[in-house]
């Protein structure tokens, strides 16, 4: 995040003893890695649905986390967690109805093709596993991406992150694309997204490089929040195919109903991809984490490679997935996100006709992409965007940044986000805009 800073000095004249102390502690023993948001980080305690409280009793609106999905400490998924954690909890190599019983109700979100599910701890996890069946079965090695994706955290998927690594850190036998940013240039790079790729696959081929797989974030979130035309998606999956890829759907960021078309954000464009990964949404803060995939690539993959994760799929990970897919659909969370994300982007746009700098409202869903600009002075807007997010925060709404300028705000609520929730959003951020 473009707000964080390494040291996160607290800044707040009124911030207590005790917080200074605890963000000494923290660098102390966590070490210079371990960045906290906010130039005032929030000591928080306790949360419940689309609320946050800190130490001091202060509560904000959360619009920034997807992984507590269908809201914090939902009573349903804890009930499920503790009931399972006082029953039995252990690993897939022993015989358990639980984990089945889930892995048919996911299963049966997704199109009949993806017919197996495989289960991890998270995201990064998934999507590295995901990249090992498709080079296994393509017998290919190269990967496309977007140029500022993000995959994960282990060493296959980092690489395939240039949001974290940089460019220079992905690998020479893999290929970025130009993200499909609908918003500057007409939105050329959009509607070239399926030429870029195929330029990508010639480029692999001309170095002797086989390509095993296109990986692609349903929202491009990292690269700034797009949601580019289906048939130019379609095109870029049909070009993969026909050089002997695959096509991965990395759902961690889109999935579970955000989208408000349906669970998954693939299907918005008319997709079917070979695997789909998932990881933060699936348990509501649980690390959980899955790959769900066409049987023929896992074939050969399960006989000669194999696959066990220790607590990937245990019965309290099972409980808590359950548990989440139960509570998306009795409490109409999907129906929620589309007609509450409909609502909500009315009202950014309102902002949009009266402060000049909101350039752009990219929205499906509860899912927002508010780009900032500065008269082409790109430097300006990644200062402006961390001011504003930071005005937010210190009014009691938490939002954060994204794509490569640092001058997208990202909001993505949890998914029972109302309508008063998305006025309370809309207010707090026409005040920090005002301010400049």
């Amino acid at each position: 995040m473009s707000q964080s800073s390494p040291t996160n000095v607290l800044a707040d004249a009124d911030a207590s003893a005790g917080d200074r102390a605890l963000l000494e502690r923290r660098a102390r023993l966590l070490g210079p890695t371990y960045r906290a948001f906010y130039r005032n980080p929030i000591h928080l305690v306790r949360g419940n649905g689309v609320w946050l409280y800190d130490a001091r009793g202060r509560k904000f609106l959360d619009a920034y986390n997807n992984v507590a999905s269908v809201g914090h400490c939902h009573p349903r998924v804890v009930e499920a967690l503790s009931g399972q954690a006082a029953t039995l909890n252990t690993h897939t190599r022993y015989l358990s109805e639980i984990i089945l019983d889930y892995a048919e109700k996911l299963l049966g979100t997704v199109p009949a093709h993806l017919g197996h599910a495989m289960f991890t701890c998270t995201g990064s996890e998934a999507n590295d596993l995901a990249i090992r069946i498709a080079q296994h079965s393509s017998g290919g090695t190269g990967v496309i991406i977007t140029d500022f994706a993000y995959h994960g955290a282990t060493i296959a998927t980092a690489q395939l992150s240039p949001a974290a690594v940089g460019a220079k850190g992905v690998p020479l036998h893999h290929r970025t694309v130009a993200a499909p940013d609908t918003f500057r240039d007409h939105g050329r790079a959009a509607k070239d997204f399926a030429k870029n790729v195929a330029a990508a696959i010639e480029d692999m081929r001309a170095q002797n490089i086989r390509p095993a797989a296109l990986l692609l974030d349903s929202a491009f979130s990292s690269d700034g929040i797009f949601f580019p035309d289906a048939a130019v998606m379609r095109e870029a999956a049909d070009h993969v195919r026909k050089a002997g890829g695959i096509v991965i759907a990395d759902e961690v960021q889109s999935g579970f109903g955000r989208l408000g078309q349906g669970m998954w954000g693939f299907a918005n464009y008319g997709l079917e991809p070979d695997i789909v990964t998932m990881g933060k949404p699936i348990g509501d803060g649980h690390p959980m984490g899955a790959v769900l995939v066409r049987p023929r690539l896992v074939s050969s993959f399960g006989s000669n490679t194999g696959y066990f994760n220790t607590f990937g799929g245990n019965p309290v990970a099972a409980a808590v997935g359950i548990a989440v897919l139960d509570v998306i659909e009795g409490e109409g969370l999907i129906e929620n996100a589309r007609n509450v994300g409909a609502y909500t982007a009315d009202l950014l746009r309102a902002l949009q006709g009266r402060h000049g700098m909101v350039g752009d409202v990219r929205h499906n869903g509860l899912y927002f992409g508010v780009e900032l600009t500065a008269d082409g002075d790109a430097a300006l807007a990644a200062s402006k965007t961390s001011s504003v997010v930071e005005a937010m925060r210190e009014d009691g709404v938490l939002i954060s940044s994204c794509g490569p300028r640092g001058n997208v705000l990202k909001i993505r609520p949890p998914l029972p986000f109302a309508r008063d929730n998305a006025e309370q959003l809309a207010e707090t951020l026409d005040r920090a805009l005002s301010n400049w």
